[in-house]
């Protein structure tokens, strides 16, 4: 079966929009009562658990043979070849605590490759992205990493580790390296929305350890179609599955990776 991807991203895009709808007018009537405790810091709601479901749904007539990775485990089916990558809410905290940056996150892989991209940005109503072989866009636009060319010059993105503290010390020694000697740093509170906006060249580089693979398929997909970079703290390629990633422009890319490697030994 041949899968016209350019088609499916687009319909991607305005079921990710239709959701966002219903996050949107939830958070208006949302009370503290209705968080639940999956860990340590780790929350969920009945938002993100009918988000998922919604585009579990609708994704399963799109393409019948895909199976699904998804955050809150709505579906345990396994596709042979396609396999979404979803985030019903990313950014579940700033959503509990009315904090607007939240976004929805859809990822599609082939195999073990990537080939289709959407973030949608609820609060500023911003829809971020990218299939196989296109370029990336903003709302139609197309859009571009940025061209700082070094660390001194640009400005960052991070998250906080917020159960695995194991490499803590290592990560507040890096922290404090880049508040001295780069622009500044942001922590937005979700991975998704900094790796969009590292895509259209709002941040120079995001990085982050102790992630899933919903935090940053879509993301990673694309900064990459965007003409950035992706790599786990190593350089290496498996920043999907190995819970770290570091994402930036290619012109400052080697000397921001050096920085990690440095204090990530």
């Amino acid at each position: 079966m041949t899968i016209d991807i350019q088609t499916l991203c687009k319909e991607v895009c305005v079921l990710s929009k239709e959701v966002g709808v219903f996050i949107r007018s939830e958070r208006n009537k949302f009370t503290s009562e209705k968080i639940e405790v999956k860990g340590k810091n780790d929350f969920v709601s009945y938002v993100d658990k009918t988000s998922e479901k919604r585009i579990i749904d609708k994704l399963a007539i799109l393409l019948p043979e895909a199976g699904f990775i998804a955050e809150e485990g709505t579906s345990s089916k396994k596709g042979d070849i396609y396999n979404w990558i979803i985030d019903p809410l990313d950014g579940t905290t700033n959503f509990i605590h009315g904090i607007p940056s939240f976004a929805i996150s859809i990822a599609l892989m082939r195999n073990e490759k990537l080939v289709l991209g959407v973030i949608y940005e609820i609060n500023l109503d911003e829809c971020f992205y990218a299939w196989e072989g296109s370029k990336s866009y903003l709302n139609g636009k197309e859009i571009n990493v940025s061209n700082t060319s070094k660390v001194s010059d640009a400005l960052l993105a991070t998250g906080f580790p917020y159960y695995d503290y194991s490499r803590l010390d290592e990560y507040m020694e890096l922290f404090k390296y880049f508040m001295r000697n780069t622009r500044g740093l942001r922590r937005l509170g979700s991975a998704a929305t900094d790796l969009a906006y590292v895509a259209c060249g709002r941040f120079d580089g995001f990085y982050e350890y102790c992630l899933q693979p919903w935090d940053v398929a879509a993301g990673s997909f694309i900064v990459q179609q965007a003409g950035g970079k992706v790599t786990d703290f190593k350089g290496e390629g498996n920043y999907l599955f190995n819970r770290e990633i570091v994402a930036g422009n290619n012109l400052f890319f080697d000397e921001f990776l050096d920085n990690i490697k440095t204090h990530f030994k």
